[in-house]
């Protein structure tokens, strides 16, 4: 009786041993190493963009905007041709969801005006980056790139690519007469400061923008002006690009006019996303 309880007593104990080893790693190969209150953490992916798609630039522009920058379309006699330079040319694009854009370009008796409107919503594929953060980014490296003049700069600066310079040239012909966009040769700027043209931030477009304007030789006729507003809403970045070339030499096409023109058409295109 003595020999059948000790062996009973071993039993146990082997049982009580198997067990305390088995409590030690659970079925899916976790060890005692993990941490109390770790289960059921899960880290929380960062918020999607507002805009989840784009609108149709080609036809987001009214017919009076277009008349205003690019002037030669009411010189257009064919109402073929005419309607058709209204319609402008789509960017090529694989995902309109994503990325979209139209391109206009048109001539006149006095200049070639040049408009461009690309609108790229941004994804962010990294959970811890929200999409506007992601977009952030993008619109600080292309802010970057314009190499801006500092605050307060009096001068103005040369482009990122040194083509040029820009500042409040006003309009003007060799000849003495009426320029591209109505200013009498040697005229002011519509009354604008150097200062108040230079390529800067703006404040009162999207959640962040800037403005650059740059001036550079074209050919032996004349020079080209470049107006450039960039701007950020939420997840969406816009390019604006607006360029008039003269016709006449020595004519150089108005910094005011120019900015104003597309600072307006940029605002009803953060207006029509909604921001």
């Amino acid at each position: 009786m003595q020999r059948k309880a000790h062996v009973t007593g071993t039993a146990a104990l082997l049982a009580a041993l198997l067990a305390g080893c088995s409590s030690g790693s659970g079925s899916d190969g976790s060890s005692d190493n993990s941490h109390p209150g770790d289960a059921g953490t899960a880290t929380v992916a960062a918020q999607p963009g507002k805009y989840r798609t784009l609108p149709e630039p080609c036809g987001a522009i009214g017919h009076d905007t277009l008349d205003s920058m690019l002037p030669g379309i009411k010189q257009i006699t064919d109402p073929v041709q005419r309607d058709k330079a209204y319609q402008g040319q789509a960017a090529l694009t694989y995902d309109t969801d994503r990325k979209v854009g139209c391109h206009w370009k048109v001539e006149s008796a006095d200049a070639t005006d040049r408009l461009s409107v690309d609108l790229e919503r941004v994804v962010s594929y990294d959970n811890s980056v929200s999409d506007d953060d992601q977009a952030k980014k993008l619109f600080e490296e292309k802010e970057a790139a314009a190499d801006l003049p500092a605050p307060g700069s009096s001068s103005p600066a040369s482009g990122a690519n040194g083509a040029g310079t820009a500042g409040p040239t006003s309009s003007a012909s060799s000849s003495g007469g009426p320029s591209p966009s109505g200013s009498p040769s040697g005229s002011p700027s519509s009354g604008a400061s150097a200062a108040d043209l230079l390529p800067r931030v703006l404040s009162d477009l999207g959640d962040e923008a800037y403005i650059d304007d740059q001036l550079s030789p074209a050919g032996s006729t004349a020079e080209q002006r470049t107006v450039t507003v960039v701007f950020r809403t939420s997840n969406v970045v816009v390019t604006l690009v607006y360029e008039e070339q003269p016709t006449a030499l020595g004519s150089v096409p108005d910094s005011k006019e120019m900015q104003d023109r597309a600072r307006n058409l940029a605002s009803h295109l953060d207006d029509a996303l909604g921001g």
